[in-house]
């Protein structure tokens, strides 16, 4: 309660801020062309608006493969035993989904007091069309909250089925359920933001602009809390079942600790549902940047804007088709290649489905612009046509981004690479400091390289960008944006193979969670399992193999969660720049001559740049500090409650051992998401120069930092699984170096770098309305006196992330 006072209290500031200004011209007055009148002859004259209504079914033929694949994988075989631990997971995640929905809701009434005072009061909307406004911002919420539930769903069904897979010895049919309830999760998640974007876009038609903002909003906002909330949730629990490994000697997954249910609730609450919604967010935020550029950018040439909007939307609803294309034909490879064996690389499969789908994408992308942009003519009239190519060859960046990411993430979290057989090798005589110190190289090194592969590409897209056929498309006036332009199109690009992105990444959670499924229904002692198992299902159980398969499906998993981050965070990042090109036009139109002002040997922008860093280095800490608070108090009370001569915890334990990081991830949110929101207000008071260097900042700063932790903590996860799997040394010196190695890197790779991407796009969404605001404000004394607030808000609650999170001291008779 004493939370939702703080946020009340900084809400009727954002109201008295709106108070002291007037209407202005906004972001959200982008005015999306007329797509009716747009043909295409390259498709016999089809209209822009006819493409749109393909869209839709095409979004309809991916959300369906979703639910049937939901239905078969809920049919599948599976030993009683292992549905109720799969049930009983669902069952406490369901409670936690329920409790950050209610999070939510407080948070979206604050926010749509502040939006019914700007689009009300301050622009003179008709109430009816605020209302739809708001609609808007709730299809965004709903949207990644949706998917969220849809995905956790998928896992906890899928969970037990590919634990009793394991059983028969067919590993690839065991590799096939994760990855199926995979790619449902990914083909739905992005027909439904497709769907809703459609609508707003077709259906919406003048109010379109604020409802993208709006819709972007809900998004943002969803996102943020589920990202955030999550990772701090996963890890506490994580935490606190892997250090009594070291405490007790317990195995893996062992029943009596009652933290293993909350572990694999965290599984699920940090590594589905918050990867789930952060995508959703990332397709709609990055194509709502690219809509306003082109409404903004191309204003006085409607028609050409709204066929770049419809060749966009084309784009997007031929993934989903591609993604399908690509599913299927890597299954038949699969089968072909492995399906007789009995062991074989795990990551193979995943790995070729990645490449498989970046080819087949680049190939449509290249046939589908060349029938709707082949024969573009530009303001002038005169025809461009190396357009299509140059535009292909720009998204095309981003979709190889895709598939090469990945890869060189492998070399540095990959079971078979050597960056993470060192950390394995350090470990045997260097124990956990040395395990600790080797994962900070991996990490450093990784950064280096996937920055270096993020700057190359995004130089092609630049030397692209300057194509004359491009170059033409741009107003006098922003000959500058092309390249802008081109980073957009490069984030597009990006997400390309998006479902196939989610795909892989919604593998890890269901491999995790099959493992502590195996284990928690402790079917090998059950008596006459194997001759229940082969009167009711048919085959003769393997239960050594089942355990060793399931254990390299996790190692296969930790490897490609690894892969998906550094995709969405660059996504952030290379998107934010179309995002600021908002603000760039905003502060031109006011002031004129902003190019010259936004020179790094600007002094503002230096500032900014340093500010930016500043802000990524205390969220890092903050949202860390969440972790080992809510770890402690989670250790303290499994150490109390531990019942070593119990077979399994009790359901009280459990529920509490859940609650103590439903709380804490909480906690750590509420200050989290208030000083990146103040921040966001505050500084484009003082200068808007120096909130687009800040804005810089937070995104180069955030991108090496997120890469860093992302793959540290991934080296850290598979050295253990090396010593777990290959080495087979669980319970000695060595898995418990390995295992403190671990737990390092759990906020690193799970909560602090992950939520950086919806930060990122959150700060930058709502900086600018910010700057509109304050860049309309002639009073300087009332201009700096906002900013101080807001200013020292935030760093009330700077102070507040740690000292009022810190673990209280204990005396030494407690110790």
């Amino acid at each position: 309660m004493r939370n939702t006072k703080h946020w009340v209290w900084v809400v009727f500031g954002i109201l008295a801020l709106f108070w002291a200004v007037g209407a202005h011209a906004s972001e959200s007055d982008i005015v999306v062309p007329d797509l009716t009148k747009v043909r295409f002859d390259g498709l016999g004259g089809m209209s822009g608006v006819s493409l749109m209504y393909a869209g839709i079914v095409i979004c309809f033929i991916g959300a369906a493969f979703g639910l049937v694949q939901y239905k078969q994988t809920k049919a599948l075989p599976v030993h009683d035993s292992m549905a109720k631990v799969s049930n009983t997971i669902w069952e406490t995640c369901k409670t936690y989904l329920v409790t950050q929905g209610k999070f939510l809701g407080i948070l979206w009434v604050l926010i749509a007091l502040c939006m019914i005072y700007y689009f009300k009061i301050l622009q003179g909307k008709d109430f009816g069309n605020v209302i739809i406004i708001l609609l808007a911002s709730i299809l965004g919420i709903l949207g990644s909250y949706g998917v969220a539930w849809f995905g956790i769903r998928i896992n906890t069904v899928s969970n037990s089925r590919t634990a009793f897979s394991a059983l028969k010895g067919n590993p690839l049919a065991t590799l096939g359920i994760p990855l199926r309830s995979g790619m449902s999760v990914g083909l739905l998640l992005v027909a439904v933001e497709l769907f809703f974007m459609i609508c707003i876009l077709v259906f919406l038609k003048d109010l379109a602009g604020p409802c993208f903002i709006g819709f972007a909003i809900g998004e943002s906002l969803g996102a943020s809390v589920l990202r955030i909330c999550g990772g701090i949730f996963t890890k506490i629990a994580d935490i606190g079942s892997d250090l009594m490994k070291i405490v007790f000697k317990l195995p893996e997954d062992d029943p009596k600790n009652p933290g293993v249910i909350a572990d694999c609730t965290g599984d699920n609450a940090g590594d589905s549902v918050g990867p789930t919604a952060d995508g959703f967010e990332t397709y709609g935020v990055t194509g709502v940047a690219l809509i306003a550029f082109l409404c903004l950018a191309l204003a006085a040439s409607p028609a050409i804007s709204a066929k770049l909007i419809i060749w966009l939307f084309v784009m997007r609803s031929l993934m989903i088709i591609t993604s399908l294309i690509s599913y299927f034909l890597n299954e038949g490879i699969s089968k072909a290649k492995f399906g007789g064996q009995k062991d074989f690389d795990f990551e193979a499969p995943l790995t070729h489905l990645v490449w498989i789908t970046s080819a087949v994408s680049i190939i449509v992308t290249f046939v589908a612009s060349k029938l709707l942009l082949g024969d573009f003519q530009d303001a002038t009239g005169a025809t461009q046509k190396d357009l299509w190519w140059v535009l292909s060859v720009i998204i095309s960046c981003g979709t190889v981004a895709g598939a090469l990411i990945p890869e060189f993430t492998k070399i540095f979290v990959s079971t078979t690479s050597k960056h993470v057989r060192e950390v394995t090798n350090c470990s045997k005589h260097g124990g956990a400091s040395l395990n600790i110190l080797s994962g900070f190289v991996a990490g450093n090194f990784s950064a280096f390289w996937m920055g270096l592969i993020i700057m190359l590409l995004m130089f092609a897209s630049y030397y692209f960008s300057k194509n004359p056929a491009l170059m033409a498309l741009m107003p006098d006036a922003f000959k500058f944006a092309a390249p802008i332009f081109a980073f957009g199109l490069v984030a597009f690009g990006f997400l390309g193979m998006g479902p196939v992105t989610i795909a892989v990444d919604s593998y890890g959670p269901v491999t995790d969670n099959a493992q502590s499924v195996y284990e928690l229904s402790q079917i090998e002692s059950i008596k006459d399992v194997k001759q229940q198992i082969k009167a009711q299902f048919g085959f003769d159980a393997d239960f050594e193999n089942a355990k060793h398969q399931l254990e390299k499906g996790d190692g296969a998993g930790n490897t490609f969660k690894a892969t998906a981050k550094p995709v969405l965070i660059g996504t952030a990042v290379v998107g934010a720049t179309t995002m600021v090109f908002g603000i760039i036009m905003l502060l031109e139109n006011k002031y004129g001559g902003v190019i010259s002002k936004l020179s790094v040997v600007q002094p503002e922008i230096i500032l900014g740049l340093i500010m930016g860093g500043s802000v990524i280095y205390w969220f890092t800490g903050a949202s860390c500090q969440a972790v080992v608070t809510g770890a402690y108090r989670a250790v303290v009370y499994i150490k109390q409650n531990m019942k070593l001569d119990a077979t399994t915890a009790s359901d009280k334990d459990s529920k509490e051992v859940v609650r103590i990081c439903t709380e804490y991830a909480q906690k750590g949110m509420w200050n989290i998401f208030i000083v990146i929101f103040c921040f966001a207000l505050a500084l484009p008071f003082f200068n808007p120069y120096f909130f687009i260097g800040y804005l810089i900042g937070i995104a180069f700063f955030g991108l090496f930092q997120a890469i860093f932790m992302a793959n540290a903590g991934g080296a850290w996860d598979n050295a253990k699984k090396i010593v777990e799997v290959d080495l087979r040394q669980k319970g000695t010196e060595l898995h418990a170096a390995t295992v403190v190695g671990d737990t390092v890197g759990d906020p690193f790779k799970d909560t602090s770098s992950v939520a950086m991407n919806p930060v990122i796009k959150f700060t930058t969404l709502f900086g600018l309305l910010a700057v509109e605001i304050a860049v309309t404000m002639t009073d300087a004394t009332a201009k700096t006196g906002i900013g101080v607030f807001f200013l020292l808000v935030a760093l009330f609650f700077v102070y507040r992330s740690f000292y009022g999170m810190r673990i209280p001291e204990e005396s030494a008779s407690t110790m």
